[in-house]
């Protein structure tokens, strides 16, 4: 069998396994004796051992059994979890990880024996090989206990259709069976394999009916058992033996049925009358019955049995998009000329708001199909939060919330690594020692806190810690050490702009490089990426106390709702996400503090940026006129954006301006407008 084409599906399904293992064995550390633990351990292992065999990785599919092998013999008693253990099983995580990378890099796994791996495993079950004898005995026990529960079949009650079709199949000369399935107690997916089974079934006959209802075997509403009664032409050897085929089917029972005490007098009568006719018409109600059931059971099992989703490539979702953004463009089109001369009738108008209802609605499904819980990232990191204790030698708990919220797909694959960066640097450089913490009263164990929360039309990622909080005063002297800054300009410094140095490319307080950290490749990395993805970060500090960064970042990356102003006679776009409010101010409330024009708005003094000095455009305003000011929010800051006009508000295409023009950091992007005009896309973050 050619397995190439299962490839894709095989890495993210080992992906998924990897990480449920990684959740579960970090459980387990805290609770040994967590039975369900334990089961979801030993399940997890099994299947990833059954698609590496599957796929022909036999080196993966090796050490994935000796890791089921030790997890039967913790579910049957015989070895306790300890903490040896666990740590064996980490590395036999990473090991498996390694497998995988290999296989997505070349489709081979390498040839990585790991042998030391697997002889701890066999130490762990105490002898060499140990194969589980409760296991083996149970084992042998069982076709006993099948014959016990076989002729559940009996049970089975026909309504009159079913009899009707299953004596007129034995008229026909046709067999009927009664069929017990008994599914492996392992088995993770019982509803697929059922699936599986009445597929291979209809290949020698057809099913009549089956206890539980196909509807319920569909929906998993049965225990490891469910029978059949089955009409075939073939023998009941080849239908138990292609049940017995499918994988996870422990084994199955029948034999043929006396139908007779299914079929009623009348039907009998009716059917002996219509075989002596030699009549090949079937009574139109009992063929509707028929038909009915045929259906009912076909559309019953033909059904998706499991999570109705579909894995989707990205490329094929940016496809979309892009189709969707080119609507989105022809839809402002035609609303700029539905405003010129002899466009202005109501039919014309009634498209246009129909189309824009229908190109928002497009856009947000399409949106929604991106979306992806940010949980995909964040859950890698109990374990690595773990490891880092060991290896710092620091006690230490992670603390997530809002794992649930959802980001762009593509954003979620681009924020691990600063969000990995910001946590080892909470682990390395925030928390303190043990032995500091007690001095200062705090808990010997330190906090590490990652929690993500939605803000608008952003998402908010907060990682910190309880531990020292920055010390500003070391990063000054840091900086003027490594003449980042001077002693002057150190001096009249404000203690936000001291701890921007941080993000200063190479920059690091650390007084010993480690593997963790202190390279001086960490904030300057995490701020790079997360603009990138038109994110910021902020930092919050109290020294002994703590620090905490927080990003923000947009929902989207691709269409957005702007505010369309207009500065200098050019047409500008501000995103909608960044507005506050909109004011009209006298010239005469302008203030100056510190040589810069600042309003008092509600009690808030608010600095003002004229934005055409910043474009270096001449504004179309006169030195007297009332300003248009455009109040803009970067986390707790505000600012007034002073522009000559508004527009009004749009929905706008983002475009990348290219790897050309990527200097002019207050430029995001451009779009085109309806009229074919580019636009060019305010940054409100740089600005600011």
């Amino acid at each position: 069998m050619d397995v190439s084409q299962y490839l894709e599906i095989f890495i993210d399904e080992t992906k998924e396994h990897l990480q449920n293992l990684n959740t579960q064995i970090l459980e387990l550390e805290q609770d040994p004796e967590n039975e369900n633990t334990v089961n979801e351990i030993f399940r997890a292992a099994h299947s990833l051992k059954g698609m590496a065999g599957t796929m022909g990785y036999k080196r993966m599919q090796t050490l994935t059994h000796d890791m089921e092998n030790v997890f039967s013999e913790v579910r049957n008693g015989s070895i306790k979890v300890n903490s040896e253990m666990i740590d064996i099983l980490f590395q036999c995580l990473d090991a498996l990880d390694e497998y995988l990378t290999n296989i997505q890099q070349s489709a081979d796994e390498g040839t990585n024996e790991n042998e030391a791996l697997i002889k701890a495993l066999n130490e762990q079950m105490g002898a060499k090989g140990a194969e589980a004898p409760k296991e083996k005995k149970a084992k042998e026990a069982e076709p006993a206990q099948v014959t016990e529960r076989s002729k559940k079949w009996l049970e089975i009650k026909l309504d009159d259709s079913q009899k009707s079709v299953i004596s007129r199949a034995a008229a026909q000369g046709e067999h009927i069976y009664g069929v017990d399935v008994i599914v492996q107690e392992s088995c993770l997916l019982k509803a697929a394999r059922a699936f599986l089974v009445f597929k291979a079934i209809e290949k020698y006959g057809e099913i009549i009916v089956s206890n539980p209802s196909a509807q319920d075997i569909e929906d998993e509403k049965f225990e490891l058992e469910f029978s059949l009664i089955v009409v075939s032409k073939g023998e009941i050897s080849q239908i138990l033996d292609a049940v017995k085929n499918v994988s996870e089917i422990e084994d199955a029972v029948g034999e043929a049925l006396d139908v007779s005490e299914y079929i009623p007098e009348e039907t009998k009568k009716q059917e002996t009358a219509i075989v002596e006719s030699g009549s090949s018409e079937v009574p139109e109600q009992t063929k509707t019955d028929a038909a009915k059931t045929k259906e009912k059971k076909q559309t019953a099992v033909s059904k998706p049995v499991v999570n109705r989703t579909v894995r989707v490539d990205i490329e094929k979702l940016d496809v979309l998009m892009n189709l969707v953004s080119e609507l989105i463009i022809a839809k402002n089109s035609l609303v700029s000329a539905s405003g010129t001369e002899g466009n202005k009738g109501t039919g014309f108008n009634e498209q246009i708001e129909y189309l824009e209802s229908v190109t928002t609605n497009l856009h947000e499904s399409v949106m929604k199909v991106r979306m992806v819980p940010i949980e995909s990232v964040v859950n890698k990191f109990p374990r690595m939060i773990r490891d880092l204790s060991k290896k710092l030698n620091k006690k230490m708990e992670l603390y997530m919330t809002g794992e649930e919220t959802e980001l762009d797909r593509t954003v979620v694959d681009e924020i691990g690594d600063p969000l990995m960066h910001l946590l080892r640097n909470s682990a390395d450089h925030g928390l303190e020692s043990a032995e500091i913490r007690r001095q200062r009263g705090k808990s010997e164990t330190g906090s590490i806190f990652l929690n993500a929360y939605q803000d608008g039309n952003n998402v908010v990622i907060e990682v910190g810690d309880d531990g020292n909080g920055i010390d500003t005063e070391a990063v000054k002297l840091k900086a003027i050490e490594r003449g980042v800054i001077t002693p002057e300009q150190a001096e009249n410094m404000a203690e936000k702009d001291i701890i921007d140095l941080l993000f200063n490319a190479g920059f690091s307080t650390a007084k010993v490089v480690s593997d963790v950290s202190g390279r001086g490749v960490g904030l300057d990395v995490v701020k790079s990426k997360i603009e990138s993805l038109s994110g910021e970060v902020e930092v919050k500090t109290k020294l002994g106390i703590g620090s905490t960064f927080i990003i923000r970042l947009p929902l989207t990356l691709a269409i957005i709702q702007a505010l369309m102003v207009v500065v200098g006679g050019e047409k500008y776009a501000i995103s909608l996400g960044s507005i506050q409010t909109l004011e009209d101010i006298p010239v005469s409330d302008i203030k100056l503090v510190q040589s810069k024009e600042v309003i008092n708005l509600r009690e808030n003094v608010i600095p003002l940026i004229r934005v055409n000095e910043m474009l270096d455009i001449e504004s179309a305003k006169g030195p007297d006129d009332n300003l248009m000011v455009v109040i803009v929010k970067k986390g707790d800051k505000l600012a007034g954006l002073v522009v000559d006009d508004l527009i009004g508000q749009q929905e706008i295409v983002i475009k990348s301006l290219g790897k050309y023009i990527n200097k002019c950091k207050i430029i995001s992007g451009a779009t085109i407008l309806g009229d074919g005009e580019v636009a060019l896309i305010l940054d409100t973050n740089a600005m600011l």
